[in-house]
């Protein structure tokens, strides 16, 4: 985004702000929601969002489309971005639902917006579902202009580098906004709070998992886990995620040497691609751990590769609900995770796996060796934490959430004030 961009922008959001009068609209009037009367139709539900990968948010979106009732029909819409959205549309097509390139991205965002009003109006949509700062700030704006509820789904800040901070800072702004902001954790929602959206605004609805994907374990997948490591181990702890700074993981190089230090016969496997790879890289080379600690780059196989772990470590500074803990369990495999974000509402400590301070390598190493001192634990945490994402977190409740949402927007009409917040009757 160029300034022009972001300014252009701003006077959008100040035009809301004062009241004005644009496409016929009137911001002091309720307008009218389209066939949204009643909760017997079909609902036509868009998910908005920037798809750069299918990464853990696109699996969330196209599994709940997928778990939603047939009274709902989801379309899900992506900004180009330099055309990589097409891996995520391909997913949905395969999936068979109807998946959307917009034509026009950054800098061209007043012809975004207008393109997605039309599709808005085209598709007779009933509610559109936003994620991300760049879906905030444009879905925001068609929504109030056609006349429809807006949601946002917030799933985390990562505050990675000053570009980040500065959409992360645009995207709090566009929440207030917005008729309901959907909190994938506590935590979340308490950053989401402080960022000035009032609570009313906003319910938690947890990321979910399909515990079934890791069903087929074949003993074949354990020995491909292994030659990723140039030595052989008798254990393997993953760790898997974006290798940027808020994920913690030269952290857990640190550790790594501090459990080689214990005699324990490990291996670390971490997944993922990122900026820091060629600092990790020196890093695990400097504590003499490359031929124990591999960096395997994204992996599309990684439902194939988890049930053969037998620990997987998450050091995050930051979360907002992790998939990757989910997935773990998921798996039936123990986690020892940082006590940041919404991980503590997926992790009981000393029952799942462990909570430990971000930052502290000792502390996370001392847990690493506890977990693989003991096989009999090690399983029995594992089990416990595959009941739990069992009963807690399926994409059957998600979705039942989602759908009480949608239906209570639908049914109450949004009255706007003169400073531009919505006075949607919350039910």
């Amino acid at each position: 985004m160029n300034g022009h961009t972001f300014q252009d922008t701003g006077k959008r959001y100040g035009d809301l702000r004062a009241g004005a009068h644009n496409d016929n609209w009137d911001r002091q009037s309720a307008p009218t929601f389209k066939g949204t009367q009643g909760a017997s139709k079909e609902m036509v539900v868009v998910h908005l969002t920037a798809s750069r990968f299918f990464g853990g948010p696109e699996r969330q979106m196209l599994e709940l489309a997928g778990s939603m009732s047939g009274r709902f029909r989801s379309i899900v819409v992506s900004f180009s971005e330099g055309g990589l959205c097409r891996a995520f549309l391909e997913n949905v097509r395969r999936a068979g639902f109807q998946g959307v390139a917009l034509k026009y991205d950054t800098p061209h965002l007043l012809a975004a917006l207008l393109e997605v009003m039309r599709l808005l109006r085209s598709s007779n949509v009933d509610v559109i579902c936003c994620h991300g700062y760049k879906a905030n700030t444009l879905g925001v704006l068609a929504a109030r202009r056609v006349g429809i509820p807006v949601v946002s789904v917030s799933r985390g800040w990562t505050a990675e580098n000053f570009r980040v901070r500065l959409y992360e800072k645009l995207d709090r702004f566009a929440l207030r906004w917005m008729d309901r902001v959907v909190c994938v954790s506590q935590g979340q929602a308490a950053k989401v709070h402080k960022a000035g959206v009032a609570k009313q605004r906003t319910t938690v609805i947890r990321n979910a998992i399909r515990s079934n994907r890791f069903a087929n374990r074949q003993q074949q997948d354990r020995d491909r886990v292994r030659r990723f490591l140039r030595d052989k181990t008798d254990m393997i702890v993953g760790a898997v995620g974006r290798l940027s700074p808020e994920k913690g993981f030269g952290v857990l190089v640190e550790s790594a040497a501090e459990v080689a230090r214990t005699g324990l016969s490990v291996g670390f496997v971490l997944f993922g691609e990122g900026p820091l790879r060629n600092a990790l890289a020196s890093q695990i080379k400097a504590r003499k751990l490359d031929r124990t600690f591999v960096l395997a780059g994204f992996c599309p196989d990684l439902d194939r590769y988890l049930p053969h772990l037998d620990l997987v470590v998450l050091p995050s500074f930051t979360e907002g609900l992790p998939n990757a803990v989910l997935e773990a369990f998921g798996a039936g495999v123990p986690v020892v995770a940082t006590a940041v974000g919404g991980t503590p509402e997926v992790v009981e400590d000393g029952v799942s796996g462990y909570l430990v301070p971000p930052g502290d390598s000792g502390a996370l190493a001392q847990r690493i060796a506890d977990v693989l001192s003991d096989d009999v634990r090690r399983r029995e945490m594992g089990l416990r934490g595959r009941e739990r994402v069992r009963e807690q977190f399926s994409f059957a409740l998600q979705a039942q959430s989602y759908q009480r949402l949608f239906d209570s927007l639908a049914r109450s009409p949004v009255e706007t004030t003169r400073s531009g917040n919505s006075k949607r009757p919350v039910e």
